[in-house]
Parts: structure tokens; sequence; C-alpha cells
């Protein structure tokens, strides 16, 4: 017997490839975005889905957590709603001195408190608040959630802001945003390219992820645009729903003209193709796309011409959610294990810390906001 355990062959299993390095460990609550700044700071959100979240926002400091820009800004003020910070989603530094912050103001995916859902500009030299944009109710509505947010300077008086509602019970969306005055509105509201696509079945760790309620009842996961990408020279918006493999993309143009009706818009939607599912997206200087592909553990580009490769392949890329690329030409990514919350296991929480910061080096600068 013992003869024969030691003639067992060894079978040939799955094999996994890209150079990942651990930036930082997480053993409190569970991050989604990270940003690095064009000093190569590194800030942190932490949304409030049930983790007993201390702050929603940090910088990374001497390998340590710091609420930020303070402590103040990240404790809800219900006297002041606007300027302090309720459930943020996402980070975004901006390249030129500022971060913005995209709050959702839905702790726990509730409706938007009311003047809590906001993209605040944070000023990265004096680490003050320098404007807040709030948004009307037929922009943000009750079933709004403000997911995450591309810039480009290059066009009106202050530049403009592309965030993707990534609704679970209403309509996904790109929500416009004129930074020069805050008017705001929505586009593709509703469309095919911003909704869940009723046919996926999302499968992670090879079991299928849906929503398991702690009563034993089950529905389909569902939701609405997520991923966003801008292309380097501010004329192209790559977006995708969370709960769907394919992969679309429209002319900011378009976007912003608003004599365009919205029906219309369907007609300038340009499908890519299947890339994967993903949750975050970001874009390099020379026009590459990167995305995650939390179905199998993996990290895509996709090259203007369309074709993709997968860069890395992990076992440890248990969700890769948000992208951002550092003056370091590192690609940096959050892992969370989105799949594993007890929503989609009947109330058990099946996630192990530490979730985690990774980088992999692309040799590519993040693509510009400005010119």
């Amino acid at each position: 017997m013992f003869e024969e355990d030691i003639m067992k062959p060894m079978l040939p299993s799955e094999k996994y490839f890209g150079n990942l390095e651990l930036v930082y460990a997480f053993y409190g609550a569970m991050p989604t975005g990270v940003t690095v700044s064009e000093t190569g700071r590194i800030f942190i959100c932490f949304p409030k889905w049930g983790d007993d979240v201390k702050f929603t926002v940090a910088e990374i400091v001497q390998d340590k957590l710091q609420s930020y820009p303070n402590l103040k800004t990240n404790l809800v003020n219900s006297e002041n709603i606007t300027m302090t910070f309720i459930s943020v989603q996402s980070v975004v530094a901006d390249g030129r001195g500022t971060l913005w912050i995209l709050d959702t103001g839905a702790p726990n995916f509730s409706a938007p408190i009311k003047g809590g859902a906001k993209l605040v500009a944070v000023d990265l030299e004096t680490n003050t608040i320098r404007k807040v944009y709030t948004f009307t109710e037929d922009v943000v509505l009750p079933t709004t959630y403000l997911n995450d947010v591309r810039f480009d300077f290059r066009v009106g008086k202050a530049g403009y802001a592309y965030i993707t509602d990534s609704s679970s019970r209403g309509p996904g969306a790109i929500i416009v945003v004129d930074l020069s005055n805050g008017n705001a509105f929505r586009r593709l509201n509703g469309a095919k390219s911003t909704s869940p696509d009723p046919y996926f079945l999302p499968k992670v760790e090879g079991e299928i992820l849906m929503n398991r309620n702690i009563d034993g009842s089950t529905s389909p996961f569902r939701l609405a645009s997520d991923g966003i990408a801008i292309s380097p020279d501010g004329k192209v918006l790559f977006f995708c729903p969370l709960t769907s493999r394919h992969f679309f993309s429209i002319s900011t143009e378009v976007l912003r003209d608003r004599t365009i009706p919205d029906k219309d818009l369907i007609y300038h939607v340009e499908y890519w193709g299947e890339k994967g599912a993903s949750d975050g997206m970001i874009t390099d200087a020379k026009g590459t796309v990167y995305a995650g592909d939390y179905e199998n553990n993996s990290i895509r580009k996709i090259f203007p011409n369309g074709i993709m490769e997968t860069i890395a392949h992990d076992p440890r890329i248990l969700w890769p959610d948000t992208f951002s690329i550092g003056p370091d030409q590192y690609l940096y990514v959050i892992v969370n294990q989105l799949h594993r919350q007890p929503r989609f296991h009947y109330g058990k929480d099946l996630r192990e810390t530490p979730y985690s910061l990774l980088r992999i080096k692309i040799d590519e600068f993040p693509a510009p906001t400005f010119s």
C-alpha cells in the first residue's frame, strides 16, 4: 500500500501567473477603493456595509491607516451632512493636486440620505475640502448607488465628471457632472449597456453567486453600471455593469450633448465584446484598459485595438475591486472577498482577514486628466 502511494503521479493543476506584490494588509473593515496620487500618496475608502468602519476615507501613512482628511470629517454630522462623509465608495486622485471622494450617502445600500450623496474635492496640499457637489432628486434617485467616477478637465470651464450609478433595484446610468456649476444629469438611464445582464449567472470560487438571505430565500445578484474608465484624451468613456461580462464605450462628447435625447444615446454605444465580469477598471496613458475578472481571480488588459490579454491569474485575487495606476508605473488593486459577504451566504460571513492592496508592475503611467 505504502509503495503504491509513493508511485501516485502528481496530477496537472491550474497554472497561476503574474508577479503580485502585497502593499498593505487590512485586518479591520473591508476596503473597496484605492487611488495613488501623482506624488505617490495612497488613499483607501471603506463603505459602511456592516463592518465596524471607524473612518470611511483613509491615507496609508508609514504603514498605518490614518483617517483623511481628518477624523471629524469622517464622523457623520446630521447638522452638517454635506461636509461630513457618510459611506464612501470611491476615491480618485486626479493627477493635479485634488483627491475626489464619492460619497454614496447610502450606508448598507439604503436609499441615499437627503443631501448625503455627493462628490467632494479635497486639496491634497492643504488637506482641506475645496468644493462639494450635491445632486438634485432627479439625478440621485431613491435607488441610486454612486459607485465610481472619472474626470476630464480639458472640456467645459472647469471640467466634467462621469459617475456610474450601480443601483441594484432601479435604473443604472452614467451621471454627467459639469464641474463649473454642479449641473448634473443622468445618461443611458436604464439602458441595456448600463443594466445588469439578465442572463448572467456569476460563478466565483466555483460556486454560483446569488443573494442568499438569513430566512433561506434567494434571488439573483443584480448590480448595474459599476466599472468605469476614460481614454487618455478624455474622448471615450468605457463602462460595464457589475453583473455582466460585457464591455461598452461611448463618446464623452455625445454624453455631454443634451440636445441628443437619452433614448437616442443607445445608437452611440459601442460594444467591445466579453472581457470577463469586472468590478473596477482603469486606463493607462497609452489607452490600454485594465479590468478585473472576479469569476477567474484574474486581471486583464484590453488594448485600444480590442485585443485582450490576462496579466495576472492568482488564487489570492479574491474579488479584484478598484484599480489605480501610480506614478511608479505599478497597477494597484484592492482585493476584498466581496463575494464572501454574509448577504450571499444565508447570513454567514465567509470573509477572512486580511483583505489586501496588491500591485503589479505594468511599466505604464496613468491616463492624464488634463493637457
